[in-house]
C-alpha cells in the first residue's frame, strides 16, 4: 500500500525579541499611524548610538572564549572557604558568561564537594554584571552608575556566600542538591556544554577551531545584544511618549524608602533582561524615577530574572532558591539605599 501521508512541516521558532518588537511597531503603527515611523527612528538612532560599546563587548567576549581564558574561572574554586567565596564573588562580577552557561560547571563542583557558599557568591554576582553590560550601562546610564552597580554585584555575592558559610550546617542549607540537576529551559544555552575545561591560547588565530568559535560568538552575541536593545529602545520611545511624566515621579519618584522598595518589587518580575533593562531605566529616570530606584530595580531584576533563577533552580532545592532569592532582594535593598546617598 502506497504511503499517503502528508509530511509534518513545524512552524519555525520566532525569535521573542524579533516578534517583540515587530508587534511594538504594529501596535503603535495601528492606534497613532504618525508616531511609528519616528519611534522606529528613535529606536534605531539609539541602537547606533550604544553600538561602539556593543562592538568592544562583543570583541572582547569571543576573545575571551576563543583564548580559553574563561578557564581561570575554575580556580576560584580552590583553596580555604573564604578564599574562595571573595575569588568567586569577584569572578562571578567580572566574568561574561550567563548563568546558563556555567550549569555543568557548578553542577560539577558541586557533585564533588564545592562548597555552596561559594557557589552562591558566584552565582548571587555573575547576572548582575560582565563586561558588555558594564559598558552598556555606562553608555546609556554614566560611568558612575556602572561602577556602583558592579561594586553592589560583588557585594552582594561576599554577602550571601559569607551569609551561606555562616549558616552552612543548618536546615536551609543542608542536602542542598536536588536528586538529578536538570537542563538549562531558560533558551540561552546552545546545548551541552563542558565548559572552563580547556588550555589556554592568547593567539586563538593559529588554530582553526579557535578561529571559528570566535567567529561564533562575535556574531551569536552581536545578534543578541541588539535585538535586545533595540526592542528597549523601542520600548523607551513608546514610554517617553505615552506615559506621562507625572505618573512615573509619583510611584518611583521622590525621596524616602519607598521609592527604593517598589523599585526592587517591580523589578524582580518584571524584568526581561539585563541589556533590554538598561535604556528602559534610562527613560525612566528622564521621567522622575528616584535614581536609588533605578539601582535596586537593576539589582533586584538583574537576579531573579529567569535566566539566572533558572540556573539556580535547575541545581538546587527549592529552600536554598528562597534563600538565593532573600539574598538577591536585600542585596537590592541596600544598593538602592546606598545609591540614593551617593546620586
Amino acid at each position: 500500500m502506497a504511503d499517503t501521508s502528508l509530511p509534518i512541516h513545524r512552524m519555525p521558532r520566532l525569535d521573542p525579541a524579533i516578534t517583540a518588537s515587530a508587534l511594538v511597531l504594529l501596535a503603535v503603527a495601528l492606534f497613532d499611524r504618525e508616531a511609528a515611523i519616528p519611534s522606529a527612528q528613535f529606536a534605531v538612532t539609539s541602537l547606533l548610538h550604544t553600538l561602539p560599546f556593543v562592538l568592544f563587548a562583543v570583541l572582547a567576549v569571543a576573545y575571551i572564549k576563543a583564548a580559553g581564558i574563561e578557564t581561570l574561572l575554575a580556580r576560584a574554586f580552590d583553596g580555604p572557604q573564604t578564599r574562595m567565596i571573595v575569588l568567586a564573588a569577584l569572578m562571578g562580577g567580572l566574568s561574561p558568561f550567563c548563568s546558563c552557561e556555567v550549569i555543568p560547571f557548578i553542577a560539577a563542583l558541586l557533585a564533588v564537594g564545592a562548597p555552596l557558599s561559594a557557589v552562591m557568591a558566584f552565582w548571587l554576582a555573575s547576572p548582575l554584571m560582565d563586561p558588555a553590560m558594564f559598558l552598556v550601562t555606562s553608555g546609556t546610564l554614566g560611568w558612575d552608575f556602572a561602577i556602583a552597580k558592579t561594586v553592589a554585584a560583588v557585594a552582594i555575592g561576599l554577602g550571601g556566600g559569607l551569609v551561606t558559610m555562616a549558616a552552612s550546617r543548618s536546615a536551609v542549607f543542608a542536602d542542598p542538591l536536588r536528586p538529578k540537576p536538570q537542563t538549562c529551559s531558560s533558551g540561552c544555552c546552545s546545548g551541552p556544554t563542558k565548559p572552563f575545561s580547556g588550555t589556554r591560547n592568547y593567539r586563538f588565530w593559529t588554530e582553526a577551531s579557535r578561529r571559528e568559535t570566535f567567529r561564533k560568538e562575535a556574531l551569536t552575541n552581536l545578534l543578541f545584544l541588539s535585538k535586545w536593545l533595540l526592542l528597549a529602545y523601542l520600548i523607551e520611545a513608546v514610554m517617553l511618549r505615552y506615559v506621562p511624566t507625572e505618573t512615573i515621579a509619583g510611584v518611583l519618584g521622590g525621596t524616602g524608602a519607598m521609592p527604593v522598595v517598589l523599585g526592587a518589587i517591580v523589578g524582580a518580575p518584571a524584568y526581561l533582561n539585563g541589556y533590554a533593562a538598561v535604556p528602559l531605566v534610562a527613560a525612566l529616570l528622564d521621567q522622575g524615577m528616584a535614581p536609588g530606584a533605578a539601582m535596586s530595580f537593576v539589582v533586584a531584576g538583574g537576579v531573579s530574572c529567569i535566566p539566572a533563577a533558572v540556573a539556580v533552580w535547575a541545581l538546587v532545592k527549592p529552600r536554598v532558591f528562597a534563600a538565593y532569592i532573600g539574598f538577591a532582594l536585600t542585596g537590592a535593598l541596600l544598593a538602592g539605599f546606598g545609591w540614593s546617598v551617593m546620586a
